[in-house]
């Protein structure tokens, strides 16, 4: 018995000294890059359908190179092109489609969000000559199919190239700064359609299809910029806010050969979201919405004699979501995703838009199409399937038959396939692993070869205090909600813990989801190490549970969301193991519009909040994105102002940490100078900080760490070190593992 005791005495020893070797992180280690994962960068499959190419960088030497591999025995092949003393070191290239020239981006700087100024490169394959693009810096440029000339945006206007003759022709004239744009994108179709290269080669190099904004009427945005010079300059732009006019965009064609540019007439089209040129040369296919976007045309331009007819129109009570999932086949028959049974499928339609038939059938959502292979009629995409949280890869027949799971690890999978879709590599990766790339064959998804791991992350992590992410689902309001917490490692069902939620919130968004997540979830373990329960709960208004959940919250931002966290933040309180006296949420842009409603409406349930960049008036936000979900102002004023934090103040009764760039182009630093001032005059106490010249991602040099850190400490100060009451426990099977 003695012997037993001594036993027992040493393994509990040993477990003790072992637990306490475990490391806690750092937010230095956070923000310096010690938890880097690796990938492959800029990875595309060559037309061979046997080989692809990845951008490498040489920590060591700082030298860049285009690889060229074999997908079959994952061997490199060659070098196509490195960076030297000749050739600058390049962050991102692209191919011809004939695959003979290279275009390699120097030197780059951003505009905004997705838009970049930089010296480009066109690098012949055979004859290893560099041939600098232009001699400023411009914007987008594009090889045309042949690599004979190239197309691209220099102060508003497009020009193109010709490689042969070296001599360049100015395409368009009347592009001005604040006035007209041709090719390039306006800052809140950038930021709301997601594209910036707003014009587009033909398959055989004889037009080029291009979108011009007249944004005259546009009202100016103008911000300070704080350098570090004497003066602070200004820097102005056209930002559209809701309500207000948008710039009047059009269609043109502009034949290569002829140098004439034609306008295309599309009749009452506000917003063009999309062009891309079908199979046929002289076919283009466009994208048009009304204003309110419930209402879209996917129109078919005869570039021959410019004349236009409708494939196909989609109407919705809510909004009509724009995507990329449109795919051409041989005859110009094409595949399409839309939402109109109630969720996101696949449907494919004959060359005259008339529907063939309906592909993917479920009560789940598509959430990625990969293509279509016409020889094996198979279409690739991804999906929900295997649940809301997870994602896996599928290929099924044209027909809606044999289907096939290609993926097997529980988690998010993504593909990237051949070109010929005889492989694809997967990227794994759930909420406790980092990403693994592995070759697999398209066919049945049989992994052929692991590519990469990351075991080196995951080995060093091992050395640290971590805990699981527990995925479960909770009752709110009727609804059964996605959530996962995090723990503390040493946790005790005895003890109470303060909690501190995380959520965005916004229309269609995820926050719940098996994958691996970054800097975030590095901050979420450090404060669980300090003794955090923390929580995240996807609400009315998040996707990927079908059109009615998602669009639920239309003509009303803020309402349902902020009572579903509410709610939540209630439920998870009558845990015995949740200090229901120190409830703390947090959120950043969207989710820092619902932190700071959450901490004002829900005053009796949360006791801190922080708002990092956050929405407080969707008045004060761009066209696009915000009349998708609210209409207009005009239209829609109570909307509006009914869920604005800064139009009751006098609600504040926790702590409330409100933190804004003074450069964000995006959310106005103007949402938070107003709810700063609402709050003074309704005299409530609160804590501020503004980062000088920094834009939406708040980030450069030490900014991140040293945000964190404020963050830390107040939630510390507010939070975790606030005096705790003593409270009676409930029973937690209300929330199902």
């Amino acid at each position: 018995m003695r012997k037993f005791n001594y036993l027992l005495l040493i393994s509990i020893l040993i477990t003790t000294v072992s637990f306490a070797q475990k490391k806690t992180i750092t937010l230095e280690e956070i923000w310096g890059g010690g938890f880097r994962t690796e990938g492959l960068d800029v990875l595309r499959s060559m037309k061979n359908g046997t080989q692809y190419t990845v951008l490498n960088f040489d920590r060591s030497s700082g030298a860049r190179s285009i690889d060229k591999y074999d997908y079959k025995t994952q061997q490199k092949v060659s070098t196509i092109v490195s960076s030297s003393d000749e050739i600058p070191p390049f962050s991102s290239y692209e191919f011809s489609d004939d695959e003979s020239k290279l275009i390699l981006a120097t030197e780059l700087e951003p505009v905004f969000r997705r838009s970049r100024l930089g010296v480009y490169y066109v690098y012949d394959i055979a004859s290893k000559s560099l041939t600098k693009i232009a001699e400023q810096k411009i914007q987008e440029p594009e090889l045309s199919p042949d690599g004979s000339k190239v197309a691209y945006v220099y102060d508003n206007n497009i020009y193109v190239r010709n490689l042969k003759s070296n001599s360049t022709k100015q395409v368009t004239t009347d592009g001005k700064k604040g006035s007209i744009i041709n090719g390039v994108t306006d800052w809140v179709y950038e930021e709301e359609f997601a594209f910036v290269q707003a014009y587009e080669w033909n398959s055989n190099g004889t037009k080029i299809a291009f979108l011009r904004f007249d944004e005259t009427n546009v009202p100016n945005f103008s911000m300070d910029v704080y350098g570090r010079d004497l003066y602070q300059t200004q820097n102005q732009f056209k930002y559209p806010k809701a309500g207000e006019d948008n710039a009047l965009v059009g269609l043109y064609m502009y034949d290569v050969t002829k140098e004439e540019i034609a306008g295309i007439n599309l009749g009452e089209a506000y917003y063009i979201p999309r062009i891309k040129w079908m199979n046929n040369p002289n076919h283009l296919s466009v994208q048009t919405i009304n204003r309110h976007q419930n209402h879209l045309k996917l129109h078919q331009v005869n570039a021959k004699d410019n004349s236009v007819s409708i494939l196909l129109e989609e109407t919705d009570d809510a909004y009509v979501d724009i995507h990329d999932n449109l795919t051409f086949l041989a005859d110009d028959s094409f595949i399409w995703t839309s939402e109109k049974d109630g969720y996101n499928h696949i449907y494919l339609h004959n060359e005259e838009g008339k529907l063939m038939n309906q592909i993917t059938k479920g009560s789940w959502e598509v959430t990625n199409y990969y293509g279509y292979d016409q020889g094996e009629d198979r279409v690739y995409y991804q999906s929900v399937e295997n649940g809301s949280i997870n994602r896996d890869v599928y290929s099924i027949s044209s027909s809606g038959k044999n289907k096939k799971r290609l993926t097997k690890g529980e988690g998010t999978n993504s593909a990237a396939f051949s070109a010929d879709y005889t492989y694809f590599i997967n990227t794994f990766s759930n909420a406790n692993t980092p990403y693994k790339y592995s070759l697999q064959r398209a066919s049945d998804g049989k992994e052929l070869k692991e590519i990469k791991n990351n075991e080196s992350l995951s080995t060093k992590l091992e050395g640290y205090e971590m805990s699981a992410k527990e995925f479960s689902t909770i009752m709110i309001n009727g609804n059964d909600l996605n959530m996962w917490m995090i723990k503390p490692a040493n946790f005790d069902p005895n003890k109470e813990y303060p909690l501190l939620m995380y959520q965005y919130s916004g229309p269609g968004s995820q926050s719940v989801a098996n994958r691996w997540n970054g800097a975030n979830d590095y901050w979420y373990q450090m404060l669980a190490s300090e003794g955090y329960i923390i929580a995240c709960v996807d609400g009315r208004g998040t996707g990927l549970k079908g059109r009615d959940f998602k669009k639920v919250t239309q003509l009303e931002l803020g309402k349902f969301e902020v009572e579903d966290q509410i709610a939540a933040a209630d439920k998870l309180s009558e845990l015995p193991y949740i200090d229901e006296e120190r409830t703390g949420i947090w959120g950043w842009s969207y989710g820092g519009f619902m932190s700071t409603n959450a901490l004002l409406k829900g005053n009796n349930t949360f006791e801190m909040a922080m708002a990092v960049a956050p929405v407080t008036s969707w008045r004060f936000y761009d066209t696009i994105y915000t009349e998708r979900y609210m209409q207009t102002p005009q239209e829609n004023p109570s909307g509006y102002d009914d869920n604005s934090p800064f139009n009751y103040p006098e609600l504040l009764e926790g702590d409330y940490l409100l933190v804004h760039g003074s450069g964000d182009d995006n959310v106005h630093v103007q949402n938070s100078m107003r709810m700063i001032e609402a709050l003074i005059q309704a005299d409530k106490d609160f804590e501020w900080s503004i980062y000088p010249d920094k834009n939406h991602g708040i980030y450069g040099g030490n900014t991140r760490n040293h945000l964190f850190k404020k963050m830390t400490k107040f939630a510390h100060e507010k939070l975790r070190d606030r005096p705790k009451k003593e409270k009676s426990g409930m029973k937690p099977e209300e929330i199902k593992g």
